[in-house]
């Protein structure tokens, strides 16, 4: 998967050769009902759907990068990560990690948050479980939705990955 999206991992803007997105021409027919016309274009149906899309996320990902502002995804991906696991010792150390990585003011990757949320995620983590970071991980998806992701439908990534799909899939129904 890492060489098919490999054009994807170059800025928006500079993406101009979506071949490699494309499986080899050798198993395109079958790679093709994986990324069709249709998944491509049902990413534009809602934000949810983009991101339970594992060639969604990827492209969104990669949009995210491409714009320097991938800690949003990056964030509430390690907050699902968390939410899975059940040892308490291991809450502990996930939660210390994601907030030394995200919350914490100049964290490396620090989110864009307000005071009071960051105030409230630091109680929350003081005793973890795995539905403390659920208020702060919400902001950052409501961030997302509203921002990040019709900038994301309106990229050049996004529009040239549809246009190749769509002429893509026509070339092998002919």
């Amino acid at each position: 998967m890492k060489t098919r999206l490999g054009c994807l991992s170059n800025k928006s803007d500079s993406c101009n050769d979506f071949s490699e997105f494309l499986p080899p021409a050798q198993d395109r027919s079958a790679k093709c009902v994986k990324l069709s016309t249709e998944e491509v274009t049902s990413w534009a149906d809602s934000f949810d759907i983009l991101l339970s899309n594992k060639y969604g996320l990827t492209a969104f990902r990669t949009f995210l990068k491409s714009e320097f502002s991938d800690e949003n995804i990056e964030f509430w991906l390690a907050c699902e990560d968390y939410k899975k696991i059940k040892s308490p010792a291991k809450l502990m150390s996930k939660a210390e990690k994601i907030y030394k990585e995200f919350i914490d003011v100049q964290a490396p990757r620090e989110i864009n948050i307000d005071f009071r949320t960051r105030e409230e995620t630091k109680l929350g983590l003081q005793e973890p479980t795995p539905i403390s970071l659920n208020l702060v991980q919400a902001r950052v998806y409501s961030l997302m939705e509203k921002d990040s992701y019709p900038r994301f439908l309106r990229s050049k990534l996004y529009q040239d990955l549809l246009n190749k799909t769509h002429i893509h899939c026509q070339r092998k129904s002919v």
